[in-house]
């Protein structure tokens, strides 16, 4: 067995966690792993994995090399798609990552255009909510909200979402419109535990800043869950303008405090940019950059100030 497959096998076990695992992804038998993981401790002559009958982790070695893997083999990569014409052709396997909600809305649509346009380049699309370390799980690209882009990477700013509080027009007009964030104290509150400061919202009240104290009547595991019960007139909720954009336009909420909002946060395209970049990289970040770019509920008119 080669020394690239042996890495290959290395990187497919840390990855997956195990062996019985890793076979699955490299679509052969867990013996062969267990084979081709021997032979390159034996070789090497340091153990790299540390086993027991219920769980499998890296060494202090075992960390080093994988590190050294995951680079050995992108140069690798990337040296059969240069001789292959993937920097002036657009080719190859692309890794794009995005939140969830967000992908789902406006990054899974460009997908299949792109792949229609491009059609020697097929997509892996990881949408989690979590920062994805694109170094480390070999990213091409990746749409984050913030500013969330590290040294060596270009970022490129196609729109931008607010924090919103919104209800229907039926509480509304049943409970009647706060004036100022301390009446949300009164108010009937749905919210996602996936947000970061559930017991309080942050606004502003001209330059100074202000924290309101909220006590959610109904906490839910996903945004899309406290929207829908917003929509239905139970309560309100606080989400990023771009997962109610559609029901905003459709008269289905109404959107509260607009003058108390914080500073917007920018969404951004996020490569590697190391003066190399590959056609399919450079030929699907501009591609989604217009895409994104001419989407209203991305880039909204600009909000009333107090």
């Amino acid at each position: 067995m080669d020394r690239f497959h042996e890495m290959q096998v290395f990187l497919a076990v840390a990855d997956e966690e195990g062996f019985a695992a890793a076979a699955r992804r490299l679509n052969t038998s867990p013996p062969s792993v267990t084979r081709a993981i021997a032979a390159m401790e034996q070789r090497i002559g340091t153990q790299l994995l540390s086993r027991t009958t219920r769980s499998l982790h890296l060494t202090e070695a075992g960390q080093r090399y994988l590190q050294d893997c995951r680079r050995i083999l992108a140069e690798l990569d990337e040296a059969e798609e240069a001789a292959a014409g993937s920097y002036s052709i657009p080719c190859g396997q692309l890794s794009v990552t995005a939140p969830v909600l967000f992908g789902e809305l406006f990054v899974a649509p460009a997908l299949g255009d792109y792949l229609d346009r491009f059609p020697q380049v097929n997509i892996n699309a990881l949408l989690v909510d979590r920062v994805v370390n694109m170094s480390d799980e070999g990213v091409d690209v990746a749409v984050r909200i913030g500013h969330l882009h590290e040294p060596g990477q270009q970022a490129i700013t196609v729109g931008e979402v607010r924090r919103v509080v919104c209800a229907s027009p039926a509480y509304l007009e049943l409970h009647g419109r706060p004036l100022r964030p301390e009446q949300l104290r009164d108010a009937k509150i749905v919210t996602s535990s996936s947000s970061q400061l559930v017991s309080e919202w942050a606004f502003v009240d001209g330059d100074q800043p202000l924290t309101v104290p909220i006590e959610p009547r109904l906490v839910v595991t996903a945004n899309n869950a406290a929207i829908n019960l917003a929509r239905l007139g139970w309560g309100m909720t606080r989400v990023l303008s771009y997962q109610v954009a559609a029901a905003v336009a459709a008269g289905e909420l109404e959107i509260v405090l607009e003058a108390f909002e914080p500073a917007a946060l920018p969404i951004q395209v996020v490569f590697q940019n190391n003066g190399r970049v590959p056609a399919k990289v450079h030929s699907f970040v501009d591609f989604l950059a217009q895409r994104l770019g001419r989407d209203v509920a991305l880039n909204p008119a600009s909000k009333p100030r107090r």
